[in-house]
């Protein structure tokens, strides 16, 4: 039995944005509990030259997708970075799964030789679909899902592997 590219992405995407958004609200929670505000919940990073929470949720979505479209062959839907309140970062998350979820197993399944070329700030990157979702998207996707999931436990949210993970 064979899996295929969509099988790979679209599943994995969803439920990683849906496992972060479940950390997020344990973290809102324990903000509030604490008289912190979402600003500064949304500021927060593990150390001064770190990327803050917000912009590790804003990469997360945009990792699962821009990861998604790509893979697709389609210009990738762009998301204003602009959220300053946690309603705003579940509502990106939202959005960019509800976005991921409207790509058919058709477009991205065959997609494993699609070339895809990515201008970043220090330089060009070029793959195939597959090297590019295995070994760029997915890590990327999971280090920052991981480094959020970090910044609300040292915060002292109470959460652990399984809210990470999520129901299987």
């Amino acid at each position: 039995m064979t899996i295929s590219m969509y099988q790979v992405a679209v599943p994995v995407f969803v439920r990683a944005l849906g496992n972060l958004a479940h950390v997020l609200k344990k973290g809102e929670e324990h903000a509030k509990s604490k008289s912190v505000s979402d600003e500064v919940l949304l500021q927060t990073r593990l150390i001064p030259d770190m990327l803050p929470l917000i912009k590790q949720i804003q990469i997360a979505c945009d990792m699962a997708t821009r990861g998604t479209a790509r893979l697709a062959g389609v210009e990738p839907r762009s998301f204003e970075d602009n959220e300053t309140t946690l309603e705003q970062a579940y509502s990106r998350i939202e959005r960019s799964i509800e976005y991921i979820k409207s790509f058919k197993p058709e477009q991205i399944d065959g997609s494993e030789t699609r070339a895809i070329h990515l201008k970043m700030r220090n330089g060009e990157m070029n793959f195939e679909g597959q090297a590019y979702l295995l070994h760029f998207t997915l890590p990327n996707l999971f280090f920052h899902c991981t480094t959020a999931y970090d910044i609300l436990r040292e915060a002292g949210t109470d959460i652990g592997k399984t809210d990470f993970i999520g129901n299987a």
